[in-house]
């Protein structure tokens, strides 16, 4: 004998379902990019301190809960340019899997939650996620018009991670971690716009108004100047700056760098990928292995557990 559904019964999947699509629109998979606000504690010697990681990890957890929501946001403004993507017409909102008032509540619940614990480790760093969110916002109704400065924006994002993981363990911002930090986040966004640009084709200003001021040429030449530049810039941090080790060993890593950055870029042109810079670190691994042997060396270089 079928026994007959009950109301709770049939309400539990779809609540499921809600909450399944609320989480995916969250996009936890792009809060690796948050991984930069551990930059800091790594370069400065504390990454074993139990107490400094604690609080740059809490850091980073309130930087990935003031991303998604920002992503939501985002997502709620785009949902009709996300439809004729061929991509982002599948995202929760778009695609009508996630309603918009659940989306709205879970903004204001992130919200009420994040600041008030920013503020508990210290009101700088309070101020520097507010400034994000803020910047983000920016970006979402005035500065992605903006060639050019639409990837500043991004850019700068990452320097207030970077900056934020220095703020709550109480240590200088390293210049050379603001250059580094400013120059990669550069090459992967142009190599963003260059995918889209590829990707849309005749279609891709109707999706993103911007792309219509870019061309493939430009971006294959802004590529290749900050490409070159991060390459540089951190070779000479390697020798350079005065909290590494005397004997210069952090050389060691440029070759992890170069050949990371050499991958990123045969991604690009190759195999037309780029568009979710998460997705290609997770997804290709001679480039997941170079980040996690330039890593693994870092750390042993500057930590000498042999001593």
């Amino acid at each position: 004998m079928v026994r007959p559904s009950t109301p709770s019964a049939d309400a539990t999947p779809a609540v499921a379902s809600r909450l399944g699509a609320l989480v995916e629109a969250m996009r936890p998979k792009q809060w690796t990019k948050n991984a930069v606000v551990f930059a800091a504690l790594v370069f400065d010697g504390r990454l074993f301190e139990a107490d400094k990681f604690a609080l740059v990890a809490l850091a980073a957890v309130l930087f990935c809960l003031t991303s998604s929501a920002v992503y939501l946001f985002n997502d709620l403004l785009d949902a009709e340019a996300d439809r004729h993507h061929p991509l982002k017409r599948k995202r929760p909102i778009a695609s009508g899997r996630l309603s918009p008032g659940l989306a709205k509540l879970a903004i204001a619940v992130i919200a009420l939650v994040v600041l008030p614990v920013a503020a508990l480790i210290t009101p700088l760093f309070a101020g520097i996620l507010l400034l994000y969110a803020v910047l983000m916002l920016a970006y979402t109704f005035v500065l992605k018009h903006w060639v050019i400065i639409d990837v500043f924006v991004i850019a700068g994002g990452f320097v207030l991670r970077a900056a934020a993981g220095a703020v709550v363990i109480d240590v200088p911002i390293s210049p050379w971690l603001y250059v580094c930090t400013v120059l990669l986040s550069l090459f992967i966004g142009f190599a963003k716009r260059r995918h889209e640009l590829v990707l849309l084709d005749d279609s891709a200003g109707a999706h993103r108004k911007i792309l219509d001021d870019y061309s493939p040429k430009l971006l294959d030449d802004l590529i290749a100047v900050v490409s070159a530049a991060t390459i540089m810039a951190y070779s000479l941090y390697t020798f350079s700056a005065p909290n590494l080790p005397d004997n210069h060993a952090m050389m060691l890593t440029i070759p992890f760098v170069i050949y990371g950055i050499f991958r990123y870029l045969f991604l690009v042109h190759q195999k037309n990928s780029g568009g979710a810079p998460e997705q290609v670190l997770l997804d290709d691994m001679p480039l997941l292995l170079s980040i996690v042997l330039w890593g693994i060396t870092t750390t042993l270089i500057l930590y000498q557990p042999w001593n």
